[in-house]
């Protein structure tokens, strides 16, 4: 049984490490973009703008959370525009205005509700923002209408499976450290750099 445990958890963990690999690079390489926000991260500018008049959802002005956000994606798919609301904020009366994100792209809905036209203006952000926005995406704000965009969902269902997946690498390395005896002192000094590590981002925190 202790041997069978064994090669089953030393498989999957060379195994589903190799599989998370492209995510994990790409995570660490946003966070080099992150905190290095001089790197230029390209992009094209406003590349479309439209209008046009649309079906405006019943009682549309009443609806908050994401019952708004759903409203205005039928709107959205009037105008041939997919992503995911950022917020919905009304500048004005009987007018509404929402950021969409999806990755390497930003845009613009402004509506307005007493003549039901709809304008569209779209930014193109480039490959290394797209990177950016799905390292902090779906994020925790907004968190009331957050994944009203399938695939902003889709991606939240990704991250999260990779993080437990994460989670088991980092067990069952631990695991594979402690069986291999011959590792152990050096398996030791590394589990106490990374305790170190995690004291330091404590001690941040606290401060």
């Amino acid at each position: 049984m202790g041997r069978t445990f064994y090669i089953w958890t030393r498989d999957l963990h060379l195994y589903i490490g190799l599989a998370l690999s492209p995510l994990v690079l790409l995570f660490a390489f946003s966070v080099i973009l992150l905190d290095h926000p001089s790197i230029p991260l390209g992009g094209a500018g406003v590349v479309r703008k439209a209008s046009a008049t649309v079906q405006v959802p019943e009682n549309l002005e009443h609806l908050e959370g994401m019952a708004r956000a759903q409203a205005l994606q039928q709107i959205m798919r009037q105008m041939g525009v997919v992503g995911e609301i950022g917020y919905v904020y009304t500048p004005g009366p009987h007018r509404m205005v929402a950021p969409i994100f999806r990755p390497g792209s930003e845009m613009t809905l402004d509506l307005d509700l007493s003549t039901h036209i709809a304008s569209v203006e779209e930014r193109r952000t480039g490959m290394l923002a797209a990177l950016i926005y799905l390292h902090k995406s779906p994020g925790p704000h907004n968190a009331n209408i957050r994944g009203n965009w399938f695939y902003t969902r889709a991606w939240r269902w990704m991250a999260d499976a990779s993080a437990y997946l994460i989670f088991f690498i980092s067990v069952s390395g631990i695991y594979l450290w402690w069986v291999i005896k011959a590792e152990r002192k050096i398996g030791l000094l590394l589990i106490g750099a990374g305790a170190l590590c995690f004291m330091g981002v404590i001690y941040a925190i606290a401060l």
